[in-house]
């Protein structure tokens, strides 16, 4: 075996979480690996392309690390947002005016994203991209943890992040346990154009199935989220379009019209996995491998990137990555927020899928409080925006 190559930081997974804290590290005096089981494929733009809500903490993040004013020409602004029950008059609205914001958020595509990601890595001097590969082993020693890769090479890490997703390789190599609630949903996403414009309005709105979202995009386009039960996702997927557009119209309703068009459709099971711990040996845990949530409220990835912001500044000026104390330091930072959001999220999902009789009549007083109540909608909003957490 040949001899391991020594590096500061080895990050194992290069999705955007990955690649996220590897542009965060990179002006650091750091020597940084980045380990992705897939190779990088260029893809062009299309008008049904899957995106991903960025929230205001999200973008103040990627403003700091200097990749935000070229995120921001492919990223659509959430100028409100619009939350309501099927069947039911109850209505929560939030608005950027009301925040103070020029948005909510603001609504990307992942490629676009990506590609800004990745044009900054490449740029990077102090950061070597080694993909496509696998991790086949780890071990460990007092001042390094040792990566075999099923090239053979190996590498010497004195700090491993995992940011490998959901089911993470690093994880289960390290005997760390996870916490797993499958919520036998999947989310059927794809896009549709509406026949009225869409104004900047993000819409929740929660049915007997599970929620759906319509996120908005440019050209008056919008990302369509239809969470419904696994069984039933197999039968939505095999639909043609005027079937879908059909059906999926008649589960949101006509607050913007008839939909005019619909684009490609992809279906992605739904479940809740919570890391047992945030940390090991020389190694932390990040993004979806540290938690993956249910999308409702469009949370997972905006409280991966605060993972990113934590870890990143706690890294500045230290004299040993891997140092117990910092990763101790990086699990109590990081504690609070993962359960907040996650008992947020999954609290949501639980009780907007539970069809009591009792519980719907409070459902419907909760939305209307939400709209009338400043103090309750200022806690949700900063909950959303991700100005809860202290990065």
């Amino acid at each position: 075996m040949n001899d391991a190559q020594t590096f500061d930081v080895v990050i194992v997974g290069g999705g955007l979480a990955g690649a996220s804290l590897a542009v965060a590290l990179a002006p650091l005096p750091l020597k940084i690996a980045l380990v992705e089981t897939a190779a990088f494929p260029e893809t062009k733009p299309a008008w049904d392309e899957r995106c991903i809500g960025l929230n205001e903490a999200t973008r103040g993040i990627f403003e700091r690390m200097g990749v935000w004013a070229s995120i921001r020409p492919e990223a659509e602004p959430i100028l409100s947002t619009h939350i309501s029950e099927r069947g039911r008059f109850g209505i929560a609205r939030f608005t950027a005016a009301e925040a103070g914001l020029d948005a909510l958020g603001y609504n990307t595509p992942m490629r676009a994203l990506g590609s800004v990601l990745w044009k900054k890595i490449s740029a990077a001097p102090n950061l070597r991209v080694i993909c496509p590969v696998q991790v086949t082993a780890l071990t460990h020693t007092p001042d390094a943890v040792r990566l075999t890769l099923s090239t053979t090479e190996s590498l010497s890490a004195r700090l491993v992040v995992a940011a490998d997703g959901a089911q993470s390789t690093v994880r289960r190599m390290l005997g760390v346990g996870s916490e797993e609630h499958n919520y036998g949903q999947t989310a059927v996403v794809g896009a549709v154009k509406p026949e009225r414009a869409h104004r900047g309005v993000a819409y929740e709105r929660f049915t007997p199935d599970g929620p759906i979202a319509m996120l908005p995009r440019p050209n008056n386009h919008c990302v369509s989220i239809w969470t419904v039960p696994a069984e039933k996702s197999k039968e939505i997927l095999n639909w043609g379009d005027a079937r879908y557009l059909a059906e999926f119209q008649a589960a949101f309703g006509n607050r913007l019209g008839r939909f005019l068009e619909t684009g490609r459709r992809g279906g992605y099971p739904l479940s809740r996995v919570m890391s047992e711990k945030l940390t090991a040996a020389r190694t932390i845990f990040a993004g979806n491998a540290a938690q993956t949530l249910h999308p409702v409220a469009a949370q997972g990835f905006n409280l991966g990137l605060r993972d990113v912001a934590t870890l990143a500044g706690l890294l500045k000026g230290t004299a040993d990555p891997g140092a117990p104390e910092l990763l101790h330091e990086y699990a109590r930072r990081r504690e609070s927020d993962r359960q907040s959001v996650a008992g947020f999220t999954d609290k949501l999902v639980r009780t907007f899928s539970n069809d009591l009789p009792g519980l719907r009549g409070l459902r419907h007083l909760g939305l209307l409080a939400l709209d009338l109540i400043p103090p309750a909608k200022d806690a949700v909003m900063r909950q959303n925006l991700g100005q809860n957490a202290a990065l």
